[in-house]
Parts: C-alpha cells; sequence; structure tokens
C-alpha cells in the first residue's frame, strides 16, 4: 500500500497533502467557521428579521390599503347614487315647472284670445251699429223720395217722415225677420 501512496521512492504523493497542512486547514477552517458562527450568521439573522418583518409589514399595509380603498369605492358608489337620485329628482322638477309654466302660458293665451275675440266682436258689433243706423238713414232719405214720387206729395215734415221711415224699415225688418230665421 504504501507503493501506491508514493509515487516513487523517496518522492512525496502530489495529490495527498502533508500531515501539518491538514491540521493547519483544520485549525483555520475552525476559526472561520466560529468567525462566522459568532459574528457573520447573527448578523445574516437580524438582516434576514429585518427584511421578513419589512415584508409582512408591507403586506399588512397593503391588505389594510385594500381594505381602506374597498371602502372608499363603497363610498364613491353611495355619494354616485345619491347624486343620480338627486339628478332625477331635479330633472322632475324642472319637468314639473316647464309644465306648469307651459300651462299658464296656455292660460294667459287662452285669455289674451278671449279677450282679443270679445273685443274684435264689440268692434264688429259697434260697427254693424253704425252701419245699420247709416243703412237706415240712408234707406230712410230715399224711401221719402220715393214715397214722395209715388204719393206725389211732400213728406217734409220731419215727424211724419220719421212715422213713415220707422213704419216702412219695422214691416222691413218682420219681412226679413222669418227669412233669417
Amino acid at each position: 500500500m504504501n507503493t501506491l501512496i508514493l509515487a516513487a521512492e523517496g518522492e512525496i504523493n502530489p495529490v495527498l497533502p502533508h500531515t501539518s497542512e491538514i491540521i493547519l486547514g483544520l485549525v483555520a477552517f475552525l476559526l472561520l467557521l466560529f468567525v462566522m458562527k459568532k459574528f457573520v450568521a447573527p448578523r445574516f439573522e437580524a438582516l434576514y428579521a429585518e427584511r421578513a418583518a419589512k415584508i409582512e409589514g408591507g403586506i399588512e399595509k397593503a391588505e389594510q390599503a385594500q381594505v381602506e380603498a374597498q371602502k372608499l369605492l363603497e363610498d364613491y358608489r353611495a355619494q354616485l347614487a345619491e347624486a343620480r337620485a338627486e339628478a332625477a329628482r331635479i330633472r322632475d322638477d324642472a319637468r314639473i315647472e316647464g309644465e306648469q309654466i307651459i300651462s299658464e302660458l296656455r292660460a294667459k293665451a287662452q285669455e289674451e284670445s278671449a279677450r282679443i275675440v270679445a273685443q274684435g266682436q264689440t268692434q264688429l258689433e259697434t260697427q254693424r251699429s253704425q252701419i245699420v243706423a247709416e243703412l237706415r238713414g240712408e234707406l230712410g232719405r230715399l224711401a221719402i223720395d220715393l214715397a214722395d214720387r209715388v204719393v206725389g206729395e211732400s213728406l217734409e215734415d220731419e215727424v211724419r217722415r220719421r212715422g213713415t221711415v220707422d213704419r216702412f224699415l219695422a214691416d222691413l225688418d218682420g219681412t226679413s225677420a222669418p227669412a233669417a230665421k
């Protein structure tokens, strides 16, 4: 077996380290392990715990933000529904007010129309009365002239003339009244 470890007699095997190197490497490793456990590992643990706390705090904050956002969304929806109801109420009020204004204007227009028609009828009646009076006077003169020619005597007397004209017109109204009915 010695022959396998040693490459040649008297030569040291380059693959197998010296015993002193193995001991020195073991001591250095143990020293490095001690330093790592004493100083580096606690530092890593503290950083890990800090980071885990930050992550958990971030998750907790995110959950709180989610709850707050949900509450704000519900408030927004409630305000939106309230605004829609208010807009509908305003629309209904405006429609009702518009209908009232239209009915008031319609009533005023009908009153004005009735007033204009009444005024027109009054004016027509006045004009009719004037025309009838003028026609009676003209008809009276024509009737007197005609009667003068037919009778052959003068109807100059005012009282007599009026009586004759009134009688003639009454007869004329009497004959035209049944035809008008």
